[in-house]
């Protein structure tokens, strides 16, 4: 095997392209090694080879274990690597992101910083979450007392199609079971939906921290984004686990969740939504692979150049 220092880096030219490869592999219990260009997974049923250069984001589960090798052809063939929980439904740590290109994350810092569009990118979530109702105009205050009322009108909605009895939302952090069934299917719902939308987030590049409706935590984002999907799927979910069973609500939401993200293909519509949020214009190809300097009035000039005998003709 070629070592480290003697292969020449990859470019994004030489990679295959975001929508040509798998959005996700899932391994778990398996040692993740490397077999020239592609990593293989070794169990206790034999060894599987995955081309590396076909993975957009690797979701390392329980009982995985990862080599210095592997890590190093995911690196250069452009793959996210994400530790999560069980079936990806809890996001731990993660490795580099996707993209090389800081596009989304430049967008996010910009439209943070202003006040004006931040709002403005409030409210598109907003228009995410509840299609039919147009917020232009509403404050950030009358938006945080919509979607309260939303949400409230959701759980009373649900109530009645399940027949599950509604008493509020209640729940004591650190202490699961305090809460009825629903309210702890509730929780894990949420549990596992911040998950998905941490790994998400980081495989794309952008801060977890910079958030438009969350402020002051180091997740504000990937509640953000997370909530975009609480009426439509988590909270519908969790009101059907309940009244199908009162025992064992936590794991039979996870995994219950886990089939929904399947049927619905979340995640590819979770990177679309965000990628709109932020760049409603359009975003750069993935190919690209742009380095420049920054200079005065807002220009950017090419990189790789030495300008210490021009700069003073600027």
């Amino acid at each position: 095997m070629t070592t480290v220092g003697r292969r020449t880096a990859l470019t994004p030219r030489n990679l295959t392209r975001t929508g040509e490869r798998l959005s996700f592999v899932y391994l778990e219990r398996c040692t993740v090694h490397r077999d020239a260009n592609a990593i293989t997974a070794e169990d206790a049923d034999g060894t599987r080879h995955i081309p590396s250069a076909t993975i957009g984001t690797l979701l390392l589960g329980p009982g995985t274990r990862i080599t210095h090798q592997a890590m190093s052809v995911l690196g250069e063939t452009g793959a996210a690597v994400a530790w999560v929980g069980e079936h990806g439904v809890r996001y731990y740590a993660g490795g580099r992101a996707l993209t090389r290109s800081a596009a989304l994350v430049e967008a996010q810092a910009a439209q943070w910083a202003n006040v004006r569009s931040r709002v403005a990118v409030a409210r598109a979530m907003y228009r995410l979450r509840f299609p039919t109702e147009d917020p232009a105009g509403l404050t950030r205050h009358e938006l945080l007392g919509r979607e309260g009322d939303r949400v409230k009108t959701c759980y009373r909605a649900q109530s009645r199609r399940t027949g599950v009895p509604w008493n509020g939302r209640h729940y004591t952090p650190g202490d699961f079971t305090s809460g009825d069934p629903v309210n702890q299917a509730i929780t894990a719902a949420a549990q596992c939906m911040y998950g998905i939308a941490h790994a998400v987030v980081a495989s794309l590049g952008c801060s977890p921290a910079l958030g438009f409706v969350h402020s002051g935590h180091e997740l504000s984002f990937v509640l953000d984004i997370a909530d975009l999907y609480k009426t439509e799927i988590g909270i519908p979910l969790a009101f059907d686990i309940a009244a199908e069973d009162e025992e064992d609500v936590g794991p039979r939401t996870r995994r219950a969740l886990r089939d929904r993200i399947n049927e619905t293909a979340l995640l590819d519509r979770c990177v679309n939504d965000i990628k709109h949020l932020l760049l409603p214009d359009g975003f750069p190809p993935d190919e690209q692979d742009r380095v420049t300097l920054q200079s005065d009035g807002g220009r950017e000039v090419a990189a790789g150049r030495n300008y210490g005998d021009t700069a003073a003709a600027w």
